[in-house]
Protein backbone atom coordinates (compact mmCIF):
# COMPACT_ATOMS: atom_id res chain seq x y z
CA UNK A 1 0.00 0.00 0.00
CA UNK A 2 1.55 3.49 -0.90
CA UNK A 3 1.48 6.58 1.35
CA UNK A 4 1.05 8.53 -1.43
CA UNK A 5 -0.49 8.88 -5.40
CA UNK A 6 0.86 11.04 -8.06
CA UNK A 7 -1.97 11.32 -10.87
CA UNK A 8 -0.10 12.25 -14.28
CA UNK A 9 -2.34 13.13 -16.86
CA UNK A 10 -1.71 10.82 -19.51
CA UNK A 11 -3.93 12.34 -22.23
CA UNK A 12 -3.08 13.35 -25.68
CA UNK A 13 -3.35 17.32 -24.69
CA UNK A 14 -0.59 16.80 -21.70
CA UNK A 15 1.32 14.20 -23.80
CA UNK A 16 1.69 16.83 -26.25
CA UNK A 17 2.94 19.12 -23.65
CA UNK A 18 5.70 16.45 -22.35
CA UNK A 19 3.42 14.66 -20.07
CA UNK A 20 5.52 11.57 -20.70
CA UNK A 21 8.95 13.25 -19.92
CA UNK A 22 7.60 14.28 -16.26
CA UNK A 23 6.80 11.05 -15.54
CA UNK A 24 10.29 9.79 -16.56
CA UNK A 25 11.48 12.29 -14.64
CA UNK A 26 9.31 11.73 -11.23
CA UNK A 27 10.38 7.74 -11.70
CA UNK A 28 14.06 9.21 -11.88
CA UNK A 29 13.71 11.79 -8.85
CA UNK A 30 11.52 9.18 -6.54
CA UNK A 31 14.34 6.39 -7.16
CA UNK A 32 17.34 8.81 -6.51
CA UNK A 33 15.31 9.64 -2.78
CA UNK A 34 14.55 5.71 -2.56
CA UNK A 35 10.71 6.13 -2.49
CA UNK A 36 9.61 3.75 -4.61
CA UNK A 37 7.36 1.83 -1.99
CA UNK A 38 6.02 4.74 -0.80
CA UNK A 39 4.88 6.52 -3.98
CA UNK A 40 2.98 5.89 -6.84
CA UNK A 41 3.43 7.07 -10.14
CA UNK A 42 -0.25 6.55 -12.26
CA UNK A 43 -0.53 7.62 -15.86
CA UNK A 44 -4.52 8.60 -16.50
CA UNK A 45 -6.38 10.21 -18.80
CA UNK A 46 -8.09 13.59 -19.33
CA UNK A 47 -8.62 15.59 -16.04
CA UNK A 48 -10.79 17.87 -18.40
CA UNK A 49 -8.94 21.02 -17.63
CA UNK A 50 -6.66 21.09 -20.75
CA UNK A 51 -5.67 24.36 -21.16
CA UNK A 52 -3.63 23.29 -17.94
CA UNK A 53 -1.68 20.94 -18.72
CA UNK A 54 0.66 19.42 -18.20
CA UNK A 55 -1.58 18.51 -14.61
CA UNK A 56 -0.74 16.19 -11.85
CA UNK A 57 -2.61 15.57 -9.00
CA UNK A 58 -0.85 14.35 -5.44
CA UNK A 59 -3.34 12.39 -3.44
CA UNK A 60 -4.25 11.98 -0.55
CA UNK A 61 -4.08 15.81 -0.16
CA UNK A 62 -5.92 16.60 -4.05
CA UNK A 63 -3.01 19.05 -5.08
CA UNK A 64 -3.72 19.97 -8.11
CA UNK A 65 -0.73 20.94 -9.92
CA UNK A 66 -1.21 22.55 -13.62
CA UNK A 67 1.17 23.32 -16.22
CA UNK A 68 4.31 21.63 -14.78
CA UNK A 69 7.64 21.60 -16.48
CA UNK A 70 10.39 18.79 -16.10
CA UNK A 71 12.79 21.19 -13.84
CA UNK A 72 9.87 21.69 -11.14
CA UNK A 73 10.13 18.00 -10.25
CA UNK A 74 12.97 17.96 -8.25
CA UNK A 75 11.23 20.89 -6.40
CA UNK A 76 8.23 18.31 -6.27
CA UNK A 77 9.49 15.33 -5.18
CA UNK A 78 11.88 17.01 -2.08
CA UNK A 79 9.11 19.69 -0.88
CA UNK A 80 5.88 17.63 -1.54
CA UNK A 81 6.35 14.23 -1.51
CA UNK A 82 9.28 13.99 1.03
CA UNK A 83 8.71 16.81 3.54
CA UNK A 84 4.85 17.34 3.14
CA UNK A 85 4.44 20.59 1.55
CA UNK A 86 2.52 21.50 -1.33
CA UNK A 87 3.91 23.53 -3.43
CA UNK A 88 2.20 26.54 -4.13
CA UNK A 89 3.51 28.70 -6.98
CA UNK A 90 2.58 25.52 -8.94
CA UNK A 91 -0.80 25.26 -7.59
CA UNK A 92 -4.35 25.95 -9.91
CA UNK A 93 -5.22 29.03 -8.00
CA UNK A 94 -8.61 28.34 -8.01
CA UNK A 95 -7.83 25.57 -5.64
CA UNK A 96 -5.98 27.65 -2.83
CA UNK A 97 -8.09 29.92 -0.78
CA UNK A 98 -7.76 33.15 0.72
CA UNK A 99 -6.30 31.73 3.99
CA UNK A 100 -3.64 29.45 1.96
CA UNK A 101 -5.51 26.51 2.74
CA UNK A 102 -6.16 23.85 -0.50
CA UNK A 103 -9.85 23.60 -1.43
CA UNK A 104 -11.01 20.25 -3.91
CA UNK A 105 -11.14 20.78 -7.11
CA UNK A 106 -14.99 19.87 -7.12
CA UNK A 107 -15.01 23.17 -4.96
CA UNK A 108 -13.64 25.34 -7.94
CA UNK A 109 -15.71 26.89 -10.56
CA UNK A 110 -14.81 24.72 -13.67
CA UNK A 111 -16.05 21.42 -11.63
CA UNK A 112 -18.50 22.84 -9.58
CA UNK A 113 -21.29 22.65 -11.90
CA UNK A 114 -20.34 19.28 -13.33
CA UNK A 115 -21.81 15.93 -13.34
CA UNK A 116 -19.37 12.97 -14.59
CA UNK A 117 -20.96 10.00 -15.54
CA UNK A 118 -19.72 9.42 -19.17
CA UNK A 119 -16.33 10.79 -17.64
CA UNK A 120 -16.83 9.59 -14.04
CA UNK A 121 -13.26 7.31 -14.43
CA UNK A 122 -10.95 9.84 -16.59
CA UNK A 123 -7.95 11.43 -14.70
CA UNK A 124 -8.97 8.70 -11.92
CA UNK A 125 -7.40 5.42 -13.01
CA UNK A 126 -4.75 4.00 -15.24
CA UNK A 127 -6.33 3.00 -17.82
CA UNK A 128 -3.81 0.67 -18.98
CA UNK A 129 -4.17 -1.57 -15.43
CA UNK A 130 -7.43 -3.25 -15.73
CA UNK A 131 -7.27 -4.59 -11.96
CA UNK A 132 -8.57 -0.46 -11.71
CA UNK A 133 -11.01 -0.73 -13.84
CA UNK A 134 -12.46 -3.58 -11.64
CA UNK A 135 -11.71 -1.89 -8.61
CA UNK A 136 -14.10 0.91 -9.67
CA UNK A 137 -17.00 -1.92 -10.04
CA UNK A 138 -15.62 -2.35 -13.45
CA UNK A 139 -17.62 -5.31 -15.80
CA UNK A 140 -20.24 -5.65 -12.60
CA UNK A 141 -22.78 -4.79 -14.91
CA UNK A 142 -22.03 -7.08 -17.67
CA UNK A 143 -22.22 -10.28 -14.50
CA UNK A 144 -25.53 -8.53 -13.69
CA UNK A 145 -26.32 -8.46 -17.04
CA UNK A 146 -25.52 -11.97 -17.81
CA UNK A 147 -26.48 -13.38 -14.19
CA UNK A 148 -29.88 -11.56 -13.24
CA UNK A 149 -31.35 -10.16 -16.80
CA UNK A 150 -33.02 -11.20 -20.18
CA UNK A 151 -31.76 -9.28 -23.16
CA UNK A 152 -35.51 -7.71 -23.12
CA UNK A 153 -34.60 -6.30 -19.71
CA UNK A 154 -32.02 -4.77 -20.57
CA UNK A 155 -33.46 -3.48 -23.61
CA UNK A 156 -36.55 -2.37 -21.09
CA UNK A 157 -33.87 -0.35 -18.60
CA UNK A 158 -31.98 1.44 -22.11
CA UNK A 159 -35.43 2.35 -22.91
CA UNK A 160 -36.99 3.67 -19.80
CA UNK A 161 -33.83 5.41 -18.84
CA UNK A 162 -34.59 7.94 -21.58
CA UNK A 163 -31.17 7.68 -23.21
CA UNK A 164 -30.84 9.28 -26.61
CA UNK A 165 -27.66 8.81 -28.69
CA UNK A 166 -24.74 11.40 -27.57
CA UNK A 167 -23.31 11.26 -31.73
CA UNK A 168 -25.72 14.07 -32.88
CA UNK A 169 -28.98 12.99 -34.03
CA UNK A 170 -30.29 11.95 -30.30
CA UNK A 171 -32.21 8.68 -31.03
CA UNK A 172 -33.53 6.72 -28.39
CA UNK A 173 -30.90 4.17 -27.70
CA UNK A 174 -33.26 1.85 -26.33
CA UNK A 175 -35.60 1.61 -29.41
CA UNK A 176 -32.69 1.15 -31.56
CA UNK A 177 -31.25 -1.64 -29.47
CA UNK A 178 -34.77 -3.21 -29.67
CA UNK A 179 -34.83 -2.86 -33.72
CA UNK A 180 -31.95 -5.23 -33.99
CA UNK A 181 -33.30 -7.72 -31.41
CA UNK A 182 -36.34 -8.19 -33.24
CA UNK A 183 -35.15 -9.00 -36.45
CA UNK A 184 -33.73 -12.55 -37.05
CA UNK A 185 -30.34 -13.29 -38.27
CA UNK A 186 -27.74 -16.09 -38.34
CA UNK A 187 -25.27 -12.89 -37.15
CA UNK A 188 -25.62 -9.38 -36.04
CA UNK A 189 -23.10 -6.38 -35.02
CA UNK A 190 -22.47 -4.14 -32.28
CA UNK A 191 -20.47 -0.81 -33.57
CA UNK A 192 -18.74 1.83 -31.86
CA UNK A 193 -18.76 5.11 -33.77
CA UNK A 194 -15.21 6.46 -32.46
CA UNK A 195 -14.26 8.66 -36.21
CA UNK A 196 -14.67 12.01 -34.32
CA UNK A 197 -14.01 13.97 -37.13
CA UNK A 198 -15.74 17.59 -36.04
CA UNK A 199 -13.48 20.79 -35.75
CA UNK A 200 -12.70 21.37 -32.12
CA UNK A 201 -14.16 17.98 -30.88
CA UNK A 202 -12.19 15.72 -28.77
CA UNK A 203 -14.48 13.69 -26.01
CA UNK A 204 -14.72 10.30 -27.74
CA UNK A 205 -11.38 10.50 -28.35
CA UNK A 206 -10.48 11.45 -24.31
CA UNK A 207 -12.95 8.53 -22.94
CA UNK A 208 -10.98 5.86 -25.13
CA UNK A 209 -7.47 7.29 -23.52
CA UNK A 210 -9.00 7.44 -20.13
CA UNK A 211 -11.13 5.19 -19.87
CA UNK A 212 -11.31 2.40 -22.47
CA UNK A 213 -12.98 -0.77 -20.86
CA UNK A 214 -15.97 0.91 -20.10
CA UNK A 215 -16.95 0.74 -23.89
CA UNK A 216 -16.11 -2.60 -24.24
CA UNK A 217 -18.16 -3.69 -21.65
CA UNK A 218 -21.55 -2.07 -22.97
CA UNK A 219 -20.34 -3.16 -26.25
CA UNK A 220 -20.49 -6.65 -24.79
CA UNK A 221 -23.83 -5.90 -22.89
CA UNK A 222 -25.47 -4.56 -26.24
CA UNK A 223 -24.35 -8.13 -27.97
CA UNK A 224 -26.12 -9.80 -24.85
CA UNK A 225 -29.70 -7.54 -25.16
CA UNK A 226 -29.50 -8.33 -28.86
CA UNK A 227 -28.04 -10.99 -29.81
CA UNK A 228 -24.76 -10.18 -31.03
CA UNK A 229 -21.74 -12.32 -31.03
CA UNK A 230 -19.40 -9.56 -32.62
CA UNK A 231 -18.91 -6.03 -32.24
CA UNK A 232 -16.35 -3.33 -34.28
CA UNK A 233 -14.64 -0.34 -32.63
CA UNK A 234 -14.10 1.88 -35.82
CA UNK A 235 -11.56 4.57 -34.80
CA UNK A 236 -9.30 7.16 -36.55
CA UNK A 237 -6.11 6.42 -36.73
CA UNK A 238 -4.97 9.66 -36.05
CA UNK A 239 -6.09 8.85 -32.38
CA UNK A 240 -2.27 6.91 -31.91
CA UNK A 241 -2.82 7.17 -27.96
CA UNK A 242 -6.68 5.85 -27.76
CA UNK A 243 -5.83 2.98 -30.32
CA UNK A 244 -2.88 1.68 -28.17
CA UNK A 245 -5.12 2.29 -24.87
CA UNK A 246 -7.90 -0.15 -26.60
CA UNK A 247 -5.44 -2.74 -28.12
CA UNK A 248 -4.36 -2.74 -24.17
CA UNK A 249 -7.64 -3.07 -23.10
CA UNK A 250 -8.83 -6.27 -25.43
CA UNK A 251 -5.98 -7.78 -24.76
CA UNK A 252 -6.54 -7.67 -20.68
CA UNK A 253 -10.31 -8.36 -21.12
CA UNK A 254 -9.84 -11.77 -23.22
CA UNK A 255 -7.42 -12.87 -20.88
CA UNK A 256 -9.63 -11.98 -17.75
CA UNK A 257 -12.21 -13.94 -19.66
CA UNK A 258 -14.69 -10.39 -19.87
CA UNK A 259 -14.63 -10.94 -23.80
CA UNK A 260 -14.43 -14.80 -25.95
CA UNK A 261 -16.44 -17.84 -24.77
CA UNK A 262 -18.35 -18.70 -22.58
CA UNK A 263 -18.15 -15.07 -20.55
CA UNK A 264 -18.92 -15.11 -16.88
CA UNK A 265 -20.18 -19.21 -17.59
CA UNK A 266 -23.13 -17.87 -18.96
CA UNK A 267 -22.90 -19.94 -22.22
CA UNK A 268 -22.69 -15.97 -24.10
CA UNK A 269 -19.85 -15.24 -26.56
CA UNK A 270 -19.13 -12.34 -27.45
CA UNK A 271 -15.52 -10.25 -28.96
CA UNK A 272 -14.15 -7.38 -30.17
CA UNK A 273 -12.14 -6.35 -33.51
CA UNK A 274 -10.61 -2.52 -33.59
CA UNK A 275 -10.78 -0.83 -37.06
CA UNK A 276 -8.62 1.78 -38.38
CA UNK A 277 -10.23 4.66 -39.99
CA UNK A 278 -8.22 6.90 -42.63
CA UNK A 279 -9.73 10.42 -41.54
CA UNK A 280 -12.39 10.60 -43.66
CA UNK A 281 -15.35 13.33 -41.90
CA UNK A 282 -17.98 11.19 -43.89
CA UNK A 283 -17.29 7.93 -41.97
CA UNK A 284 -18.89 9.73 -39.26
CA UNK A 285 -21.98 8.75 -40.76
CA UNK A 286 -23.35 4.99 -39.82
CA UNK A 287 -23.67 3.63 -43.22
CA UNK A 288 -20.55 4.99 -44.83
CA UNK A 289 -18.86 3.88 -41.70
CA UNK A 290 -20.65 0.20 -41.83
CA UNK A 291 -18.95 0.37 -45.41
CA UNK A 292 -15.57 1.22 -44.40
CA UNK A 293 -15.35 -1.65 -42.15
CA UNK A 294 -16.53 -4.35 -45.17
CA UNK A 295 -13.43 -2.79 -46.69
CA UNK A 296 -14.70 -0.76 -49.56
CA UNK A 297 -14.60 3.00 -49.89
CA UNK A 298 -16.31 4.76 -47.21
CA UNK A 299 -19.27 6.48 -49.04
CA UNK A 300 -22.86 6.20 -47.49
CA UNK A 301 -25.83 3.95 -48.46
CA UNK A 302 -29.70 5.25 -48.87
CA UNK A 303 -31.95 4.41 -46.00
CA UNK A 304 -34.09 2.83 -46.03
CA UNK A 305 -33.13 -0.15 -44.87
CA UNK A 306 -31.81 1.14 -41.75
CA UNK A 307 -28.86 -0.24 -39.88
CA UNK A 308 -30.91 -2.63 -37.65
CA UNK A 309 -32.36 -4.58 -40.60
CA UNK A 310 -29.43 -4.48 -42.72
CA UNK A 311 -26.02 -2.90 -41.53
CA UNK A 312 -22.52 -4.47 -41.25
CA UNK A 313 -22.49 -6.98 -44.28
CA UNK A 314 -26.06 -6.61 -44.33
CA UNK A 315 -26.56 -8.14 -40.94
CA UNK A 316 -28.87 -6.30 -38.27
CA UNK A 317 -26.31 -3.75 -36.49
CA UNK A 318 -26.55 -1.13 -33.50
CA UNK A 319 -23.76 1.79 -33.81
CA UNK A 320 -23.76 3.76 -31.21
CA UNK A 321 -21.06 6.56 -30.38
CA UNK A 322 -18.28 6.65 -27.83
CA UNK A 323 -19.85 8.90 -25.37
CA UNK A 324 -23.47 6.99 -25.51
CA UNK A 325 -21.27 4.00 -24.47
CA UNK A 326 -19.40 4.99 -21.41
CA UNK A 327 -23.31 5.72 -20.02
CA UNK A 328 -24.67 2.14 -20.52
CA UNK A 329 -22.97 0.38 -17.78
CA UNK A 330 -23.87 3.21 -15.47
CA UNK A 331 -27.38 2.71 -16.11
CA UNK A 332 -27.54 -0.51 -15.56
CA UNK A 333 -25.86 -0.72 -11.91
CA UNK A 334 -27.66 2.28 -10.87
CA UNK A 335 -31.05 2.16 -12.59
CA UNK A 336 -33.20 3.60 -15.64
CA UNK A 337 -34.95 5.77 -12.80
CA UNK A 338 -31.38 7.24 -11.04
CA UNK A 339 -30.29 8.38 -15.01
CA UNK A 340 -33.69 9.55 -15.96
CA UNK A 341 -33.89 11.96 -12.65
CA UNK A 342 -30.48 13.67 -14.41
CA UNK A 343 -31.23 16.41 -17.05
CA UNK A 344 -34.80 16.95 -18.51
CA UNK A 345 -37.81 15.14 -19.20
CA UNK A 346 -36.65 14.53 -22.65
CA UNK A 347 -33.40 14.92 -22.56
CA UNK A 348 -32.23 12.62 -19.71
CA UNK A 349 -28.07 12.47 -18.37
CA UNK A 350 -25.84 14.48 -18.98
CA UNK A 351 -23.46 15.43 -22.34
CA UNK A 352 -19.73 15.91 -22.52
CA UNK A 353 -18.95 19.25 -24.63
CA UNK A 354 -15.31 19.95 -25.70
CA UNK A 355 -15.09 23.91 -24.70
CA UNK A 356 -12.76 26.13 -26.92
CA UNK A 357 -12.14 29.53 -29.19
CA UNK A 358 -12.47 32.74 -27.20
CA UNK A 359 -13.19 31.20 -23.67
CA UNK A 360 -10.58 31.10 -20.83
CA UNK A 361 -10.94 27.78 -19.32
CA UNK A 362 -10.75 25.41 -22.81
CA UNK A 363 -11.30 21.98 -22.12
CA UNK A 364 -13.51 19.02 -21.23
CA UNK A 365 -17.21 19.45 -19.47
CA UNK A 366 -20.24 17.16 -18.28
CA UNK A 367 -22.90 19.05 -17.55
CA UNK A 368 -26.11 17.66 -16.70
CA UNK A 369 -28.59 18.17 -19.77
CA UNK A 370 -30.85 21.60 -19.00
CA UNK A 371 -27.85 23.09 -18.05
CA UNK A 372 -27.92 26.85 -19.40
CA UNK A 373 -25.35 28.30 -22.31
CA UNK A 374 -23.88 31.11 -19.62
CA UNK A 375 -23.76 28.69 -16.87
CA UNK A 376 -21.07 26.70 -19.27
CA UNK A 377 -19.77 29.88 -21.12
CA UNK A 378 -19.50 32.35 -17.57
CA UNK A 379 -19.18 30.04 -14.91
CA UNK A 380 -17.30 26.56 -16.13
CA UNK A 381 -15.39 28.04 -18.96
CA UNK A 382 -14.55 31.30 -16.83
CA UNK A 383 -15.86 33.69 -19.35
CA UNK A 384 -14.59 35.30 -22.24
CA UNK A 385 -10.59 36.30 -22.48
CA UNK A 386 -9.34 39.98 -22.77
CA UNK A 387 -12.66 42.23 -22.08
CA UNK A 388 -14.31 41.04 -25.00
CA UNK A 389 -17.81 40.05 -25.32
CA UNK A 390 -19.87 36.55 -26.34
CA UNK A 391 -21.27 36.88 -29.48
CA UNK A 392 -22.12 33.83 -30.09
CA UNK A 393 -21.40 29.81 -29.69
CA UNK A 394 -21.38 26.90 -32.41
CA UNK A 395 -22.25 23.70 -31.47
CA UNK A 396 -22.29 20.68 -33.84
CA UNK A 397 -19.38 21.76 -35.91
CA UNK A 398 -19.72 21.74 -39.54
CA UNK A 399 -23.52 20.11 -38.56
CA UNK A 400 -24.19 22.74 -36.48
CA UNK A 401 -25.33 25.79 -35.79
CA UNK A 402 -24.89 29.07 -33.75
CA UNK A 403 -26.10 30.28 -30.41
CA UNK A 404 -26.31 33.93 -30.30
CA UNK A 405 -25.92 36.28 -27.05
CA UNK A 406 -29.27 36.09 -27.23
CA UNK A 407 -29.86 33.17 -26.29
CA UNK A 408 -26.97 32.65 -23.84
CA UNK A 409 -29.97 31.77 -21.43
CA UNK A 410 -30.97 28.29 -23.03
CA UNK A 411 -30.97 25.52 -20.94
CA UNK A 412 -29.28 23.09 -23.34
CA UNK A 413 -31.08 19.76 -24.62
CA UNK A 414 -31.34 18.11 -28.04
CA UNK A 415 -35.49 19.87 -28.44
CA UNK A 416 -34.07 23.22 -27.42
CA UNK A 417 -31.26 23.76 -30.00
CA UNK A 418 -33.18 22.48 -32.11
CA UNK A 419 -35.75 24.99 -31.91
CA UNK A 420 -33.62 27.54 -32.06
CA UNK A 421 -31.48 26.49 -35.26
CA UNK A 422 -28.31 24.92 -33.53
CA UNK A 423 -28.07 21.28 -32.73
CA UNK A 424 -26.73 19.40 -30.38
CA UNK A 425 -23.95 17.63 -32.80
CA UNK A 426 -21.30 15.04 -31.06
CA UNK A 427 -20.38 18.00 -28.39
CA UNK A 428 -17.76 20.65 -29.87
CA UNK A 429 -19.03 23.91 -28.44
CA UNK A 430 -16.54 26.78 -29.60
CA UNK A 431 -17.19 29.93 -28.06
CA UNK A 432 -17.22 33.33 -30.00
CA UNK A 433 -16.24 36.97 -29.13
CA UNK A 434 -17.05 40.04 -31.03
CA UNK A 435 -13.49 40.09 -32.66
CA UNK A 436 -15.48 37.26 -34.81
CA UNK A 437 -16.86 37.75 -38.02
CA UNK A 438 -20.03 35.44 -38.26
CA UNK A 439 -19.79 34.95 -42.58
CA UNK A 440 -15.79 34.02 -42.25
CA UNK A 441 -17.02 31.32 -39.37
CA UNK A 442 -19.80 29.71 -41.84
CA UNK A 443 -17.41 29.88 -44.49
CA UNK A 444 -14.77 28.19 -42.44
CA UNK A 445 -16.85 25.00 -41.68
CA UNK A 446 -18.32 24.76 -45.13
CA UNK A 447 -14.25 24.83 -46.85
CA UNK A 448 -14.12 22.26 -43.89
CA UNK A 449 -17.50 20.10 -45.79
CA UNK A 450 -16.75 20.79 -49.17
CA UNK A 451 -13.05 19.32 -48.77
CA UNK A 452 -14.78 16.32 -46.57
CA UNK A 453 -17.76 15.28 -49.10
CA UNK A 454 -17.50 12.01 -50.51
CA UNK A 455 -18.96 13.34 -53.41
CA UNK A 456 -21.29 10.85 -54.07
CA UNK A 457 -24.25 12.70 -54.77
CA UNK A 458 -24.26 15.41 -56.67
CA UNK A 459 -26.59 17.64 -54.09
CA UNK A 460 -23.81 17.79 -51.71
CA UNK A 461 -20.93 17.37 -54.16
CA UNK A 462 -22.20 20.34 -56.66
CA UNK A 463 -23.88 22.06 -54.12
CA UNK A 464 -21.75 22.72 -51.24
CA UNK A 465 -19.11 23.88 -53.76
CA UNK A 466 -21.66 26.59 -54.90
CA UNK A 467 -22.72 27.79 -51.43
CA UNK A 468 -18.62 28.13 -50.71
CA UNK A 469 -18.61 30.37 -54.07
CA UNK A 470 -21.39 32.41 -53.11
CA UNK A 471 -19.98 32.87 -49.56
CA UNK A 472 -16.66 33.71 -50.80
CA UNK A 473 -17.98 36.28 -53.26
CA UNK A 474 -19.49 37.99 -50.23
CA UNK A 475 -16.20 37.68 -48.33
CA UNK A 476 -14.55 38.88 -50.87
CA UNK A 477 -16.32 42.33 -51.18
CA UNK A 478 -18.05 41.25 -54.50
CA UNK A 479 -21.34 39.70 -53.79
CA UNK A 480 -24.86 41.01 -54.00
CA UNK A 481 -28.04 40.72 -51.62
CA UNK A 482 -29.63 38.60 -54.52
CA UNK A 483 -26.48 36.06 -53.33
CA UNK A 484 -27.62 36.28 -50.06
CA UNK A 485 -31.05 35.04 -51.11
CA UNK A 486 -29.53 32.45 -53.34
CA UNK A 487 -27.81 31.06 -51.09
CA UNK A 488 -30.98 30.45 -48.70
CA UNK A 489 -32.62 28.90 -51.47
CA UNK A 490 -29.70 26.38 -51.94
CA UNK A 491 -29.44 25.54 -48.61
CA UNK A 492 -32.76 24.35 -48.52
CA UNK A 493 -32.31 22.55 -51.65
CA UNK A 494 -28.95 20.67 -49.81
CA UNK A 495 -30.74 19.50 -47.03
CA UNK A 496 -33.95 18.22 -48.91
CA UNK A 497 -32.02 16.29 -51.36
CA UNK A 498 -28.45 15.18 -49.80
CA UNK A 499 -28.19 11.36 -49.87
CA UNK A 500 -26.49 11.49 -46.18
CA UNK A 501 -26.26 13.84 -42.58
CA UNK A 502 -23.23 15.22 -43.89
CA UNK A 503 -24.56 17.18 -46.92
CA UNK A 504 -28.40 17.52 -45.50
CA UNK A 505 -26.21 19.51 -42.33
CA UNK A 506 -24.01 20.90 -44.31
CA UNK A 507 -25.71 24.40 -44.96
CA UNK A 508 -26.50 24.64 -40.68
CA UNK A 509 -23.57 27.14 -40.34
CA UNK A 510 -24.68 29.30 -43.52
CA UNK A 511 -28.32 29.36 -41.99
CA UNK A 512 -28.11 29.92 -38.08
CA UNK A 513 -25.64 32.48 -39.32
CA UNK A 514 -28.19 34.25 -41.28
CA UNK A 515 -30.65 34.09 -39.15
CA UNK A 516 -29.22 35.51 -36.04
CA UNK A 517 -26.20 37.52 -37.78
CA UNK A 518 -27.77 38.79 -41.22
CA UNK A 519 -26.95 42.34 -40.87
CA UNK A 520 -23.15 40.98 -40.86
CA UNK A 521 -24.07 39.53 -44.17
CA UNK A 522 -25.94 42.83 -45.65
CA UNK A 523 -22.64 44.77 -44.30
CA UNK A 524 -20.30 42.70 -46.60
CA UNK A 525 -22.95 43.35 -49.27
CA UNK A 526 -24.03 46.68 -49.27
CA UNK A 527 -21.17 48.65 -47.47
CA UNK A 528 -17.93 46.76 -48.86
CA UNK A 529 -17.55 46.35 -44.90
CA UNK A 530 -16.58 43.36 -42.43
CA UNK A 531 -17.76 44.67 -39.34
CA UNK A 532 -15.33 42.54 -37.39
CA UNK A 533 -12.36 43.52 -39.68
CA UNK A 534 -11.65 39.71 -40.53
CA UNK A 535 -12.19 39.72 -43.86
CA UNK A 536 -9.31 40.90 -45.65
CA UNK A 537 -10.67 41.98 -48.90
CA UNK A 538 -12.88 44.43 -46.99
CA UNK A 539 -10.14 45.83 -44.61
CA UNK A 540 -8.33 48.55 -44.50
CA UNK A 541 -5.34 49.33 -42.45
CA UNK A 542 -5.37 53.21 -41.16
CA UNK A 543 -2.84 55.61 -39.09
CA UNK A 544 -4.57 58.22 -36.56
CA UNK A 545 -2.68 60.75 -37.00
CA UNK A 546 -3.42 62.30 -33.06
CA UNK A 547 -1.93 58.84 -32.34
CA UNK A 548 1.12 58.26 -34.28
CA UNK A 549 4.21 59.70 -32.98
CA UNK A 550 6.18 59.16 -36.18
CA UNK A 551 9.30 56.34 -34.83
CA UNK A 552 8.57 54.73 -38.18
CA UNK A 553 8.31 51.35 -36.71
CA UNK A 554 5.86 50.52 -38.54
CA UNK A 555 7.57 51.65 -41.81
CA UNK A 556 10.31 49.76 -41.17
CA UNK A 557 8.40 46.62 -40.64
CA UNK A 558 6.01 46.95 -43.82
CA UNK A 559 7.16 44.04 -46.43
CA UNK A 560 6.15 45.68 -49.21
CA UNK A 561 6.62 49.72 -48.71
CA UNK A 562 3.11 50.83 -48.25
CA UNK A 563 4.36 53.33 -45.16
CA UNK A 564 5.66 56.79 -46.00
CA UNK A 565 5.92 59.81 -43.23
CA UNK A 566 9.12 61.61 -41.75
CA UNK A 567 10.61 61.32 -38.15
CA UNK A 568 8.68 62.57 -35.63
CA UNK A 569 5.13 63.24 -38.17
CA UNK A 570 2.39 61.37 -38.53
CA UNK A 571 2.66 58.54 -40.86
CA UNK A 572 0.17 57.29 -44.02
CA UNK A 573 -0.31 53.64 -45.55
CA UNK A 574 -1.09 53.90 -48.81
CA UNK A 575 -3.89 51.48 -49.27
CA UNK A 576 -2.96 50.57 -53.32
CA UNK A 577 -0.17 49.07 -51.66
CA UNK A 578 -1.13 47.33 -48.32
CA UNK A 579 -1.18 43.49 -48.52
CA UNK A 580 -2.92 43.85 -44.84
CA UNK A 581 -0.85 41.47 -43.20
CA UNK A 582 -1.43 43.38 -40.12
CA UNK A 583 2.50 43.87 -39.20
CA UNK A 584 2.46 47.09 -38.84
CA UNK A 585 -0.15 47.26 -36.43
CA UNK A 586 1.65 44.42 -34.44
CA UNK A 587 4.73 46.72 -34.49
CA UNK A 588 2.73 49.63 -33.25
CA UNK A 589 3.62 50.78 -29.59
CA UNK A 590 0.87 53.54 -29.16
CA UNK A 591 -2.31 51.96 -30.64
CA UNK A 592 -2.17 54.21 -33.45
CA UNK A 593 -3.09 52.20 -36.45
CA UNK A 594 -6.57 50.76 -36.71
CA UNK A 595 -8.85 48.30 -38.77
CA UNK A 596 -11.55 49.81 -40.92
Amino acid sequence: MYRTDVLVCGGTGCTSSNSEKIIEKLQEEIARHGLEEEVNVVRTGCFGLCALGPIMIVYPEGSFYSMVQVEDIPEIVEEHLLKGKAVKRLLYKETVSEDGSIRSLSETPFYAKQRRIALRNCGVINPEDIGEYIAVDGYTALAKVLKEMTPQEVIGVMKASGLRGRGGAGFPTGLKWSFAAANQADQKYVCCNADEGDPGAFMDRSILEGDPHTVLEAMTIAGYAIGSTQGYIYIRAEYPIAVKRLQIALRQSREKGFLGKNIFGSGFDFDIELRLGAGAFVCGEETALMTSIEGKRGEPRPRPPFPALKGLFQKPTILNNVETWANITQIILNGAEWFHSIGTEKSAGTKVFALGGKINHTGLVEVPMGTTLREIVEEIGGGVPNGHAFKAAQTGGPSGGCIPASELDIKIDYDNLTAIGAMMGSGGMIVMDDTTCMVDIAKFFLEFTVDESCGKCTPCRVGTRRLLELLTKITDGKGTLEDIDRMEELCYYLKENSLCALGQTAPNPVLSTLKYFRDEYIAHVTEHRCPAGVCKALTNYHIEADKCRGCTLCARNCPVGAITGTVKQPHVIDTSKCIKCGACMEKCRFGAIVKR
